[in-house]
This record gives C-alpha cells, sequence and structure tokens, in this order.
C-alpha cells in the first residue's frame, strides 16, 4: 500500500525551526520528484518547495526561499522539509507529495494536480 505520512508539525515562536519528516512506505521514494505544499484556513493550497530525483535541485517558492530547505534520504525513505526562522505567515498544514519523475517541473512543480500520491497533512503553528 503506497502511504505518504508527514510529521513534525507543531506550535513554534516566531524566528522558531522545525524540521517536517515525509516517511514514504509501499514504494521507493529515489525514482519520484518530492513536493511541499501547505494550506492556511480559507486560502488555497499552495506549493513550497520540490526536488528533483535526477540531480538533487530544488525549488522554492518565493516568501520561502533563504529560510526552508527541501532534502530526502533514500535510506529511510522520507523526505525532510527544515523550515528556520518562521513567521506566523507560514501557520498551515503542510503536506508531502510525490510524483515519478527525474525533474520538478519547470512550469508548474506548483500545481497540485502535477502530483499524484499525498500525504495526510501536519499541522505548523508559528505564534507568541
Amino acid at each position: 500500500q503506497v502511504q505518504l505520512v508527514e510529521s513534525g508539525g507543531g506550535l513554534v515562536q516566531p524566528g522558531g525551526s522545525l524540521r517536517l519528516s515525509c516517511a514514504a512506505s509501499g514504494f521507493a521514494l529515489d525514482g519520484y520528484v518530492i513536493g511541499w505544499f501547505r494550506q492556511a484556513p480559507g486560502k488555497e493550497r499552495e506549493g513550497v518547495s520540490c526536488l528533483s530525483n535526477a540531480d538533487g535541485s530544488a525549488h522554492y517558492t518565493d516568501s520561502v526561499k533563504g529560510r526552508f530547505t527541501i532534502s530526502k534520504d533514500n535510506a529511510k525513505n522520507t523526505a525532510y522539509l527544515q523550515m528556520n526562522s518562521l513567521k506566523p505567515e507560514d501557520t498551515a498544514v503542510y503536506y508531502c507529495a510525490t510524483v515519478p519523475g527525474a525533474y520538478c517541473s519547470a512550469y508548474g512543480w506548483w500545481v497540485v494536480y502535477e502530483y499524484n500520491y499525498w500525504g495526510q497533512g501536519t499541522q505548523v503553528t508559528v505564534s507568541s
């Protein structure tokens, strides 16, 4: 059974850090493009970051550049999103998603329907 399970969310003060994990089962992440998305209350789900499988290149939405880092550990079959210097506007449910392929789509890595496997999400709340 193909499954993605996110963890690592929680409540953190502005300026703090969290590391989200996305554990895959039923398939190997090696061979898949990995995306992280988030959805705040009342807003559409937005692409946060994407990691290409072929060369490890990463894409980030402008609002998180320099603060977030996407990575994966093939041996653990787990992807990560390291989030530093968190801001209240980062508050959202964060989802990981995957699609078979070598590279993040340059034309739409941030688009929800580019991905076919999704986790259930983990809540991140940034508040003092």
